[in-house]
């Protein structure tokens, strides 16, 4: 199955996000999913986006469970689920201590801890039954929902890029969302998720996983690979150290370190350089369409993928997003 993943960095207007999603739509994908960082909340977007569409499935990757309550999640999971008429999937995830403790001021504590029991509590929620828990860091007493719930629930899934989160997809969520995962090592990757998955008696099955996957495929070859190497680097430099520690375990501890070096001392090519062609398209799908087809291909292919999202780089314009969104499209 092939999603989308709506543009990460802050559209000009709102609209530009309802044209995408509608143009997913339209050309059959599966999903958009939205993620919460620095622009528009996932929540009033993907309301608008329900209320545009028909059929496409709606998700949030990620939002994160330091900035709303469980309690508030359950009712925003459940609200959103019935405003789309069923199509709402929720993911959830940690974010980084940068985010959560600079932008919103609160302490990172106990993250995976926190988001074993915010995910409990969001299905003791969706369940309509009052809520009573008593957790190690979350405590909920007499919540209960003052609507019918929704039946079936929404999917919970979790973003995960280490062994610890990767363990708790695997016990504990209905699928499990990944970035800056390398084509050669993905099955490898999966390791933690299948361990999970033994300790809650489960079947990795029951796991359904979606690779988010960089790309830019336009008919200015050179400008999509500029594109994408330019987003790797901006992850790996700038954004914490979550991406360059997931790029060293996977055994690009030189580029990774590299990368970040340069970042911080302000040289943006220099960073962008470390990225071979090889790493280039190991990390991500960037070249003419019909090579980025192929190359796009290679991931749905890859086992145990069963989904990837089209993710845009963080400097697409308009004009590229939707030239990859028409030349990847599932059905062009």
């Amino acid at each position: 199955m092939r999603d989308l993943f709506l543009p990460i960095s802050a559209q000009p207007r709102i609209d530009q996000l309802l044209e995408y999603a509608a143009r997913a739509e339209e050309s059959s994908y599966d999903r958009v999913w939205l993620a919460e960082t620095w622009g528009r909340d996932a929540v009033t977007t993907l309301a608008s986006i329900a209320a545009r569409t028909d059929t496409v499935g709606l998700g949030t990757s990620i939002s994160s469970v330091y900035s709303r309550s469980p309690a508030l999640l359950g009712q925003t999971a459940a609200t959103l689920h019935e405003v789309s008429g069923g199509r709402f999937r929720l993911g959830l995830g940690v974010s980084t201590p940068q985010l959560v403790e600079r932008w919103h001021g609160i302490q990172y504590n106990k993250p995976f801890r926190r988001l074993r029991e915010s995910l409990e509590v969001i299905r003791q929620v969706l369940s309509g039954e009052t809520v009573s828990y008593d957790g190690d860091v979350i405590d909920v007493s007499g919540f209960r929902l003052r609507f019918e719930p929704p039946s079936p629930p929404p999917a919970i899934d979790v973003a995960a890029m280490g062994p610890k989160s990767l363990e708790l997809a695997g016990r504990f969520a209905d699928g499990y969302h990944t970035h800056m995962v390398t084509l050669e090592g993905i099955e490898e990757s999966f390791a933690g998720l299948r361990k999970g998955t033994e300790l809650g008696n489960r079947s990795t099955n029951d796991v359904q996983v979606t690779v988010e996957v960089p790309c830019c495929a336009l008919d200015n070859r050179e400008r999509a690979r500029e594109l994408l190497r330019h987003h790797f680097a901006f992850y790996v430099g700038a954004m914490g150290v979550v991406y360059r520690d997931h790029l060293i375990r996977q055994g690009y501890a030189t580029e990774a370190e590299e990368i970040a070096r340069l970042w911080a001392d302000g040289d943006r090519d220099a960073a962008m350089a470390v990225i071979s062609d090889d790493l280039l398209a190991n990390l991500g799908v960037a070249g003419a369409p019909e090579e980025a087809r192929q190359m796009l291909h290679q991931w749905e292919s890859a086992n145990p993928v069963d989904r990837v999202a089209v993710l845009f780089p963080v400097r697409a314009t308009r004009d590229d997003i939707i030239g990859t969104i028409d030349a990847l499209a599932p059905n062009p």
